[in-house]
């Protein structure tokens, strides 16, 4: 009976220390005062309170919201990665916040020590993620362009990222020295038998991890405002039932690639295989909604960095 009686006891401390720090705010030192106990005996009596599940905590912050709805959208989709930012309803920018949150996500990955793959796609949104990075030295790492930088009048491609990152980030960076999209399928089979061409596709296909952006089609997406698509070629594509397109491979409502259509002209890297990569995508919007619902459905990526919005649209479809 004495033993059962110190087991309460002591659980009646604990309960104590645990209140005074997680509800009163107290410091250890506080709490020590307060119990007349050692600061090490404080310690140990809150960890106690945790450990024996006296204690409850609720986060009660906007941000708690995102971080429920991406625990539900990795549960939905089986994503590996999730990131939710709050909403701006009266904000006018496609960007603010998830670009904040892809380049918290790069710096993360170009962080690690060991040598990794990092391919980055193309987009007004990746480009705003790169332009947060901060300088780095990074020079184990390998950073690889999974679309080609010149635009449809040979000049350079605006919105891709990787000069951007070489500006910021002291690493071996690999264009695609390509045009995003040729003009025949046979175009495009002779310029990926270059040599250098064929090392930075094989090494597009190894990385360890994958930024892109996801885009919307329709005459107001990025591939016809930026002169890559004729809208009348635009206006077939989603006739015939595109979805979306990731470094400009065009893909269904159920995330699966068209056959005999654009792709067949697309100059990109193949998308890598969520099964060897971290495939992130960055969108937010009712505009980039099917793109998305579209992507994660047919597994493209594995990984999303949206906002609560979106976030909550694609939960209750």
């Amino acid at each position: 009976m004495a033993k059962r009686s110190d087991i309460h006891g002591r659980l009646d401390d604990a309960a104590r220390a645990g209140w005074l720090y997680y509800v009163a705010g107290r410091t250890q030192d506080e709490i020590a005062a307060a119990m007349g106990i050692s600061r090490q005996s404080a310690q140990r009596l809150v960890s106690l309170a945790v450990a024996e599940r006296l204690i409850k905590v609720r986060l009660d912050h906007p941000i708690a919201a995102c971080l429920e709805l991406g625990e539900a959208l990795r549960g939905r989709f089986g994503l590996r990665q999730v990131e939710v930012v709050p909403s701006d309803p009266a904000g006018t920018s496609a960007t603010v916040g998830i670009a904040e949150a892809g380049a918290a996500e790069i710096e993360r990955w170009l962080k690690r020590p060991e040598p990794i793959i990092l391919a980055v796609g193309t987009g007004r949104t990746l480009k705003a993620a790169v332009d947060q990075l901060p300088p780095m030295e990074c020079p184990q790492h390998r950073i690889v362009s999974l679309t080609g930088n010149i635009g449809p009048d040979g000049s350079a491609a605006y919105y891709n990222v990787i000069f951007s990152m070489a500006d910021a980030i002291k690493s071996r960076h690999f264009p695609m020295p390509l045009p995003v999209l040729c003009s025949s399928a046979e175009e495009r089979e002779t310029l990926h038998e270059q040599a250098l061409v064929r090392s930075t596709l094989a090494l597009g296909a190894k990385a360890d991890v994958t930024f892109v952006g996801i885009g919307e089609l329709g005459p107001e997406g990025p591939l016809c405002v930026d002169g890559f698509l004729a809208r009348e070629e635009m206006a077939r594509l989603v006739e015939s039932g595109a979805a979306g397109e990731i470094c400009g491979w065009m893909f269904d409502h159920d995330g699966r690639l068209l056959r005999e259509s654009v792709n067949e002209r697309v100059a990109s890297v193949p998308i890598p295989s969520i099964e060897t990569s971290c495939v992130i995508g960055l969108a937010q919007g009712r505009r980039k909604l099917g793109a998305v619902r579209a992507a994660l459905k047919g597994r493209l990526i594995n990984g999303l960095i949206t906002d609560e919005a979106t976030a909550e649209q694609l939960l209750g479809s």
